[in-house]
């Protein structure tokens, strides 16, 4: 059986299903801001299911709700077994979309920033965010990586990630620290999730309904769930955590019933024929 927990950088025993924490602050992404109360009430709830992995940023939000300020609120002082990650790198343009690029010189006050509005005096997992929404760039991110591995070894950094690269920015990276994850969105790259397993990384799809290997047909994801007595949300995340021990799955919604079907993907078992159909292997549907 598949260990339902995963050790981050060799020191942080996280929860392999976790929680997202973009749409706290909103419902679709062009949407109003949800109520503050209502994300606060989904924090209290998923760290009282056994939540102790939350995936969020400093960008996270719409107009004056914000993320981090909705986790601080609703968890703070956090539970020793808790741990927070963030991402550092974009930054808002004049329409309010994260879709500029902070530079070097800028990065330790993203970093500052994340701890002020968390409340922590150290952070436990900082990916740098690189590029855009479309896909890896290629682009070198060896200046602004050793920025962070610099406030890594000051004490303010506990383990380092990076997000949205390609496998040749993951070693550049892990040339300059050590890196305890990778964040990207799941396009079933196994070169990128092979290395990540070799070196002891987390990968943590965002965007993770989007199934185990991409978009998966939903007569596939229904023909399963109907079989496992599930909802297809569940059986996707399923499929992904079934990927490798590696993955970690960060779903994320502000609706306390859609918290709690996601979080009982846990005990939702795939069997080999499963994951055949789920694949379209052969022998599947």
């Amino acid at each position: 059986m598949t260990s339902k927990t995963f050790s981050l950088g060799a020191d942080l025993t996280v929860n392999r299903l976790g929680f997202g924490a973009m749409r706290l602050a909103m419902g679709t992404f062009d949407g109003p801001p949800r109520a503050p109360q209502s994300g606060i009430a989904v924090l209290r709830r998923a760290v009282e299911l056994g939540v102790n992995h939350i995936d969020t940023a400093g960008f996270y939000g719409r107009g004056a709700v914000r993320a981090n300020e909705l986790i601080r609120t609703a968890l703070a002082p956090y539970r020793d077994d808790l741990m927070i990650a963030t991402k550092v790198g974009p930054l808002r343009g004049p329409n309010g979309v994260p879709s500029e690029q902070a530079t070097p010189d800028q990065l330790r006050g993203l970093v500052e920033a994340e701890l002020r509005s968390l409340a922590l005096d150290r952070l436990d997992l900082v990916y740098l965010r690189v590029g855009g929404m479309t896909g890896p760039g290629g682009e070198s991110i060896a200046e602004r990586f050793a920025v962070l591995a610099g406030l890594r070894a000051e004490g303010l950094i506990r383990h380092l990630g990076v997000s949205n690269v390609d496998t040749a920015q993951f070693a550049e990276a892990r040339a300059i620290a050590p890196v305890a994850a990778v964040q990207n969105r799941h396009t079933g790259d196994p070169g990128l999730l092979a290395e990540c397993e070799e070196a002891g990384a987390a990968y943590v799809p965002y965007f993770p309904l989007g199934g185990g290997r991409g978009p998966l047909d939903a007569e596939r994801l229904g023909k399963v769930a109907a079989r496992r007595g599930a909802t297809t949300a569940q059986v996707a995340i399923a499929l992904l955590l079934a990927t490798s021990p590696s993955v970690l799955a960060i779903p994320g919604t502000g609706s306390l019933d859609h918290l709690e079907e996601n979080l009982a993907a846990n005990d939702v078992g795939l069997s080999d024929e499963d994951l055949s159909d789920l694949r379209g292997e052969p022998g599947g549907c």
